[in-house]
C-alpha cells in the first residue's frame, strides 16, 4: 500500500468517525440537524417560531400567547453540566425581572423513556419556578436545530429574536440580553392572562 492510499484511508476513517460522533450527539440532544427554520446564521431580528408544547405538569403552552412579554427561551437537558450552572441564575433573574415583563421558559430536550418524570424530578431538585416544557425534534428544528445545549434565545415584546447564546454565557451577558429584550417592542400590548392560564384546548 503506497503512501497516498494510506493517507486517504486515514482521512476517510477520521471523517467517518466525526460523522458518527455528530450523529450520536444530535440524537443525545434529541435534535435533528436538517430541515431548520431559522438556520445556523444569526437569527436576530427574525420572528421567533411559534410552538405549542406540554409542560411537566401537563399544561399546554403556546409561545404566541406571550406576545407583549420579553421571553428568555432556554433549550436545555438534565444531563447537560452547563445547564445546571445556568438554571439557578434563571431562577434569580425571573424573580428580578418578572415585574418588568420578563418570562423565562425552559424547553427540556431529554430523550429518556420517562421524560416527563425525569425532567419534573430534576426541576423539583433545582427549585425551578418558571415553566418547564417538554421539547421535541420539531421545535428544535424550527429554532435552527439546537445543535448545542444549552442554547438560549432572547425574544422581544414584539415576538422577534433579539439575541441567541449557544453554550454557557456569563451572568452579565444574560442580564444585558434581558435588558435588550425588555426594550424591544415596548409599545406592543402585553398579554393580560397570567402564564399559568395559557392552556391549549
Amino acid at each position: 500500500m503506497n503512501r497516498n492510499t494510506t493517507v486517504l484511508m486515514v482521512v476517510i476513517f477520521v471523517v467517518a468517525g466525526m460523522l458518527l460522533t455528530g450523529h450520536f450527539l444530535s440524537k443525545r440532544a434529541s435534535v435533528a440537524p436538517v430541515g431548520t427554520a431559522l438556520g445556523a446564521a444569526d437569527p436576530s431580528g427574525k420572528l421567533a417560531p411559534d410552538f405549542r408544547l406540554k409542560s411537566i405538569d401537563g399544561k399546554s403552552y403556546r409561545l404566541a400567547d406571550l406576545r407583549g412579554k420579553a421571553v428568555l427561551l432556554n433549550f436545555w437537558a438534565t444531563w447537560c453540566p452547563p445547564c445546571k450552572i445556568e438554571i439557578p441564575w434563571f431562577v434569580e433573574l425571573q424573580k428580578q425581572y418578572a415585574s418588568q415583563g420578563l418570562v423565562i421558559v425552559g424547553v427540556a430536550m431529554d430523550d429518556d423513556a420517562d421524560k416527563q418524570k425525569v425532567v419534573a424530578d430534576f426541576a423539583n431538585e433545582m427549585k425551578i419556578d418558571y415553566p418547564v416544557l417538554l421539547g421535541n425534534d420539531e421545535v428544535a428544528d424550527e429554532y435552527g436545530g439546537v445543535d448545542a445545549l444549552p442554547t438560549t434565545f432572547f425574544i422581544g415584546r414584539d415576538g422577534k429574536i433579539v439575541r441567541r447564546f449557544m453554550g454557557l454565557a456569563a451572568h452579565s451577558d444574560f442580564e444585558d440580553a434581558i435588558h435588550a429584550a425588555l426594550r424591544e417592542g415596548q409599545s406592543t400590548q402585553a398579554y393580560t392572562a397570567p402564564l399559568e392560564n395559557v392552556q391549549g384546548k
